[in-house]
């Protein structure tokens, strides 16, 4: 199959696609892949590394859209949905409940979409989603500690305290995947953790996880 890796164009996305190492694989398959132009210099990969790995450059966004699959990272913006075309297969995350007229161009182009955080495995977990919720979950704390601090418009709390003084408060609601990386960063920084879920069965896991170093509340 043809395969398309456009750049991506949302704001503040650097991601790309497929890394050179996935492209290889595909290409080691008989796949024959298009590359848009530098679109893995945000994740740090060069031109030359997809050509290494077997795909083919293309100079614009047109050329990697033209392809009957198109792997992205992000759903399409409005810019692109000319782009779409009957029967196309596009792999990306498109989290569409949010997005009404992302929805009806798709319905409208009658491609074929599949949505990452849609992807179940048989035991209902969600392994293309699940990464995603693992960085959220632990990038949480971090900001919150940075917006913790004095010179950021915070109340100047340090979450893991010095010796005489309080350690800050993390209060987690939900003890998901979001939730229980969140908690891990937080305990980690020294701060005092709770986390608050109604399913018993997840706080029983939690405390086999964390043990005694988290308050786990119903």
């Amino acid at each position: 199959m043809d395969i398309g890796i456009p750049k991506e164009i949302k704001d503040q996305e650097f991601r790309v696609g497929l890394s050179p190492s996935s492209v290889r694989v595909l290409c080691e398959q008989k796949h024959t892949v298009f590359v848009e132009t530098q679109a893995g210099l945000g994740s740090g990969f060069q031109d030359e590394d997809y050509q290494k790995a077997g795909a083919k450059i293309v100079a614009s966004a047109q050329e990697a859209w033209d392809q009957p699959m198109v792997v992205k990272v992000k759903e399409p913006l409005p810019s692109e949905y000319p782009l779409l075309k009957p029967e196309q297969i596009l792999f990306t995350f498109l989290h569409l409940a949010a997005d009404r007229q992302l929805t009806k161009a798709l319905l409208k182009a009658g491609i074929i979409g599949i949505a990452y955080e849609t992807v179940a495995l048989d035991n209902g977990q969600l392994p293309l989603l699940s990464p995603m919720s693992i960085i959220a979950g632990r990038l949480s704390v971090q900001f919150g500690a940075r917006y913790l601090e004095k010179q950021q418009g915070g109340r100047g709390v340090l979450l893991g305290g010095i010796p005489g003084v309080r350690r800050g408060k993390v209060v987690v609601l939900g003890g998901g995947v979001v939730g229980t990386e969140a908690a891990k960063i937080a305990v980690g920084l020294g701060a005092q953790v709770q986390i608050i879920d109604i399913n018993v069965d997840r706080l029983n896991y939690l405390e086999t996880l964390f043990g005694d170093r988290i308050d786990l509340l119903y």
